[in-house]
């Protein structure tokens, strides 16, 4: 009887497990299929399966991200992130693209630069940390992560877009440059301009000044008449 009951209790353990497998493989198919409608579905079964499963927290919230429930895919990131070990630099590289697209910039830098932390050679995280600097103004950071993440990732279809992106940014930036140097000589030569007229009027009124008291000084030098006055 005993054994007949551990039979049993085996073969519902082995029915569990492969039921799980097949939750998780047909999401992981609907998932290439690129089919998140029909994937969101197995890859929440497989999750209630084995909420630990990293590769499932992935898949589930980049379907999440795909069907705009971007807030479920924040929190089953964050939830799987401390058991992520090796691949925790994907956990937060996707959390900073879920951040890149919500428009919040800061904490979209701030996970993408927490994945470069976890794996220095993730080049994804640099070509996202590259894209949240240009959306911020910060162009000569942006560009030496573009630069980077070419070096990691030689082979990159981007390749050419970030090259010219690249061009593009230098060639503002020394444009920029340029014209601030143009406008700080310009500035400089109005200020050169200007304080010759004022020394050119301080000079005249100087002028005027003197001969207002040479002037004055000839008036107050009466000479004295000596002799009587006559009345005919």
């Amino acid at each position: 009887m005993m054994r007949k009951f551990t039979k049993v209790c085996v073969l519902l353990f082995l029915a569990s497990l492969c039921y799980g497998q097949s939750n998780f493989t047909r999401g992981e198919e609907f998932f290439m299929q690129n089919n998140p409608a029909q994937a969101v579905v197995f890859l929440e079964r497989s999750f209630a399966d084995d909420p630990s499963n990293v590769t499932t927290c992935l898949y589930l919230g980049v379907v999440y991200e795909q069907l705009g429930r971007t807030e479920e895919a924040i929190t089953i990131y964050r939830r799987i992130l401390p058991l992520a070990g090796n691949m925790a630099a994907n956990v937060t590289n996707n959390l900073g693209n879920v951040y890149f697209r919500r428009g919040n910039i800061d904490e979209a830098e701030r996970y993408y630069t927490e994945a470069i932390s976890f794996n220095s050679g993730f080049s994804n995280a640099y070509l996202g940390r590259a894209n949240t600097r240009i959306k911020a103004g910060n162009l000569q950071s942006a560009i030496m992560d573009y630069e980077q993440y070419l070096r990691l990732d030689p082979r990159s279809s981007q390749r050419v877009n970030i090259e010219r992106l690249i061009a593009l940014v230098r060639s503002e930036a020394a444009t920029a440059e340029m014209r601030k140097l143009l406008a700080e000589e310009e500035e400089r030569r109005l200020a050169q301009e200007r304080q010759r007229l004022l020394d050119s009027v301080s000079a005249s009124l100087q002028s005027v000044v003197d001969s207002t008291m040479s002037m004055s000084s000839g008036t107050e030098n009466v000479e004295q008449y000596e002799g009587e006055f006559v009345l005919e």
